[in-house]
């Protein structure tokens, strides 16, 4: 049995890691890694369950050091009430940097890891299809998780959390000024409100405007799936220069152009400071946004508050994916069939999804920075974590359940995505700066993108 230690308070330098567990790692080379695998038959590559009543032998799993890996870590114990002839090796790994050389080299290759959806497709080769072990749980996996997982109609990882887009906002700053958030709808009625608490709040930029290249494009596909869409088809074909990116960039040139933003990166000192003094109080994040009031503000802990995102249309949807991660079974894996085991105990198993995301020694309320990406799991009158006292005891469970449900269907995160950091990621910015358009931003980001990623694979 592996052992943890108590939880912590995390220091900024952490909160990415929590967000990376729900998001793309912000060091991450999501573009994958530029290697390729043999061709190999559908019917080999097929993951096939254990067939015998009590499965035996011995794994490796891989995750990242960190909060995670205490609550995986955790869980074996209960996995060993179920399969006690299964001995788990759990070993935190630089997943990032580890893996590409030990799949390509076929040495020393984990039964199993932790991997940023991201990363799904340009592995994909290297890892077993899923498609027939997930078979009687696809239809109650999150749509937009299986989509991202999906590769050539296979299904390459097993769906771990749901990142539903959340609007947080400081509702005792916003109530002190006569302004109810929750008759917030659509992304006009957002800048409306911005707009009176500006007028009775001088010199206030009411709302968050993300300045990381690599966070501002990650919160633009937040918003982009919203819309139902992606920088990338199902084919792999980009698709920026469209209505929906050009209605997104338009609704954040206005925030700019009209004074209402905060431009600052996650989380880092001048946010932090503007969350704290009431000079920033709408916050379009992902539901790992929920860590920020709990460690980071201590000034404004319980004035925060959760809702859905506002929709672009009225009647729109009212949530969209930022981010995820899945477990991966690579080929190579000596006994990957038993972590087959392994990770469907966690996911959809239900002592294993409680021992994930309820209370739990690392989080004694509960994992309250994501929601498991299994429908039956994720149902909103049953929460897995206790409201969120830093949210002034608000079931946070129940408006990121309801929220998660609405997020639209998706497509696998191409290989080069964050390589389109160096192209989208900064011209967001440069616009931001008011250098460029949004049509400006499309336009030349679709031809840098396209010439020097897409047609260079």
């Amino acid at each position: 049995m592996h052992h943890h230690a108590p939880r912590r308070i995390a220091s900024p330098r952490r909160i990415a890691a929590l967000g990376l567990s729900a998001a793309v790692v912000l060091g991450l080379t999501a573009c994958g890694p530029d290697i390729t695998a043999p061709a190999e038959s559908s019917s080999s590559s097929k993951l096939q369950a254990p067939s015998e009543d009590s499965p035996s032998g011995e794994i490796t799993i891989w995750d990242r050091s960190g909060d995670l890996y205490e609550v995986f870590d955790a869980a074996i114990a209960d996995f060993n009430q179920v399969y006690p002839d299964i001995t788990v090796n759990h070993e935190a790994v630089d997943i990032d940097a580890k893996l590409q050389n030990t799949l390509i080299t076929g040495t020393d290759v984990p039964d199993g890891v932790f991997l940023d959806d991201a990363k799904i497709a340009g592995l994909s080769d290297y890892m077993w299809d899923l498609s027939d072990v997930l078979a009687p749980y696809v239809d109650d996996i999150a749509p937009q998780k299986v989509d991202v997982n999906s590769v050539d109609g296979g299904i390459y990882g097993v769906p771990f959390d749901s990142n539903p887009g959340l609007l947080y906002y400081n509702a005792t700053a916003l109530e002190a000024q006569g302004i109810d958030a929750t008759s917030i709808e659509t992304y006009d009625d957002l800048l409306a409100a911005a707009t009176e608490y500006q007028a009775k709040v001088p010199g206030s930029q009411p709302i968050h405007l993300e300045q990381s290249p690599f966070l501002g494009q990650l919160q633009l596909e937040m918003y982009a799936s919203q819309l139902g869409t992606s920088l990338a088809d199902e084919n792999g074909d980009l698709r920026l220069d469209s209505d929906e990116y050009r209605q997104i960039l338009g609704f954040l040139d206005t925030v700019q152009k009209d004074g209402l933003g905060t431009r600052a990166e996650y989380l880092g000192p001048t946010d932090i400071a503007s969350l704290e003094n009431g000079n920033e109080v709408f916050y379009p994040w992902a539901i790992w946004f929920s860590f920020a009031p709990q460690q980071l503000l201590p000034e404004t802990s319980g004035d925060w508050r959760a809702m859905p995102l506002p929709a672009f249309e009225p009647g729109g949807a009212r949530s969209g994916a930022m981010g995820g991660s899945s477990f991966a079974l690579p080929k190579d894996g000596e006994n990957s069939e038993l972590a087959w085991l392994f990770y469907k105990f966690l996911m959809f198993d239900e002592a294993g999804y409680t021992a994930v995301w309820g209370p739990n020694d690392v989080y004694p309320d509960g994992l309250n920075t994501s929601i498991p990406s299994y429908q039956p799991a994720a149902d909103s009158s049953k929460p897995l974590f206790a409201p969120v006292e830093a949210l002034g005891g608000q079931d946070l469970w129940a408006v990121a359940t309801e929220a998660g449900a609405e997020i639209p269907r998706s497509a696998p995160i191409p290989t080069w995505w964050a390589g389109a950091v160096d192209y989208l990621g900064n011209d967001i910015q440069r616009m931001l700066d008011g250098e460029l358009t949004p049509d400006d931003v499309i336009e030349k980001s679709t031809a840098d993108i396209q010439s020097n990623l897409v047609d260079r694979q």
